[in-house]
């Protein structure tokens, strides 16, 4: 009697990553759980902070306007020094992972979705009304609790620019160059920038006209 033909198990399919699983997953959340089962997005920030997902949705245009123009200016000038720039990346630090507005590392990220946070150099945050505790508070203080040489802080609110480097001593970040909209921001580390923050910020939009049939 022929035998039957060996059938294998059948491979389990690793769900298609989704927003979905913060419905039911609860347990508590690492960077790698996150870039595993959450989908790629150019839309909101979705972060790992303690276990938790923080999801952030985008800032408002001045805050575009100042993260682009920044980000050239000082891509070029980050380069002369050897070191490289980039928007919005992950950053992964043990569990944790941080998408800061600018990242300057000391390696290349080319073909890598995420850098452990040894290689940043300096971390940028641009302060805008909707996240003020975030970035004054929060970060500078979980930036230095993983050793990050420079936190950059660019404060936009009222619509006067300022900017301010703080470099970490002694596990604490100290001001070492600071600036408002009308004078120079200059630094000399981890590379030599200047900037009046006032170049940085576009114009004001014009108020909007009534609706035609109120």
């Amino acid at each position: 009697m022929a035998q039957a033909a060996f059938a294998p198990e059948p491979v389990p399919q690793r769900p298609e990553p989704s927003f979905d699983v913060l419905r039911w997953h609860d347990e508590p959340w690492t960077a790698r759980l996150a870039l595993d089962l959450l989908p790629e997005t150019n839309g909101p920030k979705v972060e790992v902070l303690s276990g938790s997902v923080i999801v952030t949705p985008h800032a408002g245009y001045d805050h575009q306007d100042v993260e682009l123009d920044l980000a050239y200016l000082l891509k070029q000038a980050a380069r002369r020094a050897k070191l490289w720039l980039y928007l919005e990346s992950n950053v992964v630090s043990g569990d944790d992972l941080f998408i800061p507005d600018i990242v300057i590392l000391d390696v290349p990220g080319g073909g890598r979705t995420t850098m452990h946070i040894r290689h940043a150099k300096l971390l940028g945050e641009i302060l805008s009304p909707g996240n003020g505790r975030k970035d004054i508070i929060d970060r500078p203080r979980e930036y230095a609790a993983v050793g990050v040489p420079f936190f950059l802080r660019v404060d936009l609110r009222n619509r006067v620019p300022t900017i301010a480097l703080f470099e970490l001593v002694e596990g604490e970040y100290r001001p070492v160059a600071a600036a408002a909209a009308g004078t120079r921001f200059v630094m000399r580390e981890p590379f030599e920038f200047s900037i009046d923050p006032a170049d940085l910020l576009g114009e004001e939009a014009p108020p909007e006209e009534p609706d035609a049939e109120g």
